[in-house]
């Protein structure tokens, strides 16, 4: 059965712009990508003396279930460069990356395991991932708090971080 999944890709290593293109290109191989948003530039969060992170937003038809999903998304992470340290499984370090692909809602999937939540527990709070997506899905409601994406984006404090449509 075919569901329509939303992931969130950021970079701020090396080349940015050509890692998320090959990111985009590799998820090809997981179903169909059926959008991509506007990249955006965008100021680093939580921990902030890193590089300018590049985002944007996809909308891909699978038929892969969550975990193979991710497996397979921290495949492709791994192949454009993206180490995790082995020794911290726990929560992903918040530094530099050259690729970073967080899934943000999967179908009406609802998960919480040690390795995977969706939706997403951040996504409703970060202008870097609600902006891009807002362009591509304003209308997606949240599975959970069944907020629509442009009522979180609307919903989040004026200020904070910058995000910005990259030239």
């Amino acid at each position: 059965m075919k569901k329509l999944v939303y992931l969130s890709l950021g970079s701020n290593l090396g080349d940015r712009r050509a890692t998320l293109e090959a990111a985009i290109e590799r998820l090809g191989a997981l179903g169909e990508v059926k959008k991509v948003s506007s990249f955006y530039d965008t100021d680093p969060v939580e921990f902030t003396n890193q590089p300018e992170f590049l985002n944007c937003a996809v909308e891909l038809e699978t038929e892969k279930m969550p975990r193979q999903f991710l497996a397979a998304t921290q495949a492709i992470e791994h192949d454009l460069g993206r180490r995790r340290a082995a020794a911290n499984p726990g929560p992903r370090v918040k530094g530099p990356r050259p690729i970073d692909i967080d899934i943000l809602i999967f179908g009406r999937a609802l998960v919480t395991t040690a390795g995977l939540t969706i939706p997403h527990p951040a996504m409703h709070e970060r202008r870097f991932v609600l902006e891009p997506l807002a362009e591509i899905a304003p209308d997606l409601r949240h599975p959970v708090t069944k907020k629509t994406v442009r009522e979180m984006l609307h919903a989040l404090p004026a200020g904070g971080p910058a995000v910005r449509k990259a030239k």
